[in-house]
Order: C-alpha cells, then sequence, then structure tokens
C-alpha cells in the first residue's frame, strides 16, 4: 500500500473534557508496541486525573475498509496486517466478504486470478489458455459477454480498484 497504515487513539477522558489529546500510531506495529504507546498517551493526560480509557477515533490507510467505531485495538491491528500483505485490493475483497477475514484471505490466497484490464480480458485468457479455438471461429467469440456471464452466474466475482484494474476470483 502507499500510505502508512495507522490509526489515531484518543483519550476519552480528555476528549469527554474538551481536550484533543492522543497519538497517531502504526497500527501494523506488534502488539504490545502498539499497546505501549497508548499507554504512554493516556500517561500524558492533560487532565489532573490518570486517564484510562481509550478510543479510536481516526485512521488512514484502511483503503475501502471502514473501522467500526468501537473497534479495538487487536481488530484494527490484524485489519492492517491484512491490508499491508495482501495490497490495496484487500479493503475490498474484505467488504465483499462482509468483513470476514478468513473467508477474505482463503479469496485472496486460493481464489486469485489476476489483475486485468477488463474482464473480457480475463475470459478470453482462461478460453485461449483452456480451449483450441480454430481460427475461423475467433472474430466470432464475445468475451465481453463471456466475462459477464461468469460473473453473473456467480462463478468468478471480480473487484475494481481503478480504471483499467479489474481483480478476478473464483467464487467457490
Amino acid at each position: 500500500m502507499s500510505e502508512e497504515i495507522r490509526i489515531y487513539v484518543a483519550d476519552l477522558a480528555a476528549y469527554n473534557n474538551g481536550f484533543l489529546h492522543g497519538v497517531w500510531i502504526d497500527a501494523t506495529l506488534d502488539m504490545d508496541d502498539i499497546q505501549e504507546q497508548v499507554n504512554e498517551m493516556l500517561k500524558a493526560t492533560p487532565l489532573d486525573e490518570e486517564a484510562e480509557e481509550y478510543a479510536i477515533h481516526d485512521y488512514e490507510g484502511f483503503g475501502t475498509y471502514r473501522l467500526g467505531e468501537y473497534e479495538g485495538l487487536d481488530s484494527a491491528h490484524e485489519v492492517a496486517c491484512f491490508l499491508e500483505e495482501f495490497g490495496e485490493v484487500a479493503g475490498d475483497v474484505l467488504s465483499h466478504f462482509g468483513d470476514d477475514l478468513e473467508d477474505a484471505r482463503k479469496a485472496l490466497e486460493e481464489n486469485y486470478n489476476g489483475c486485468y484490464s477488463t474482464l473480457a480480458d480475463y475470459a478470453e485468457e482462461l478460453t485461449t489458455d483452456t480451449s483450441e479455438i480454430p481460427k475461423h471461429l475467433e472474430f466470432y467469440i464475445d468475451y465481453e459477454r463471456m466475462g459477464r456471464d461468469m460473473e453473473m452466474s456467480g462463478d468468478i466475482f471480480t473487484v475494481e480498484t481503478g480504471y483499467q484494474e479489474v481483480h478476478v476470483f473464483w467464487a467457490h
């Protein structure tokens, strides 16, 4: 991924008393390091009392994945490491699977067919790699429709991450 995957952890007591006090943390660090940074931030609270509660108030680098309001550090860390490992497409795949990390990981590790300019390019590659097309029939094949039919039938699903960036996955 191009930008750092990080979270903004805020001191809730300070926040509830009108102070913005928190720290940006690299969410891919070891959990002990993340917790240590949170603890240090809480110790430095601008309040006279000791701070104990915190929350993730912002985040960057998570792509299309949206951290929930009550997402914990462990969950944010796990998602961040997943995104770092698989790149930009991972957030879209995670969303496709309803934020289920296990299913998204399986799709990326076992069912990923690659990135293509169009779904038609994928259909053409699959067809020419698995079939011998007679020369006189080559121009009659509508790869655009083939790709669309594969997707509509549920055999594959796609994730578009940009212009002419279609990631194709087997659906099973």
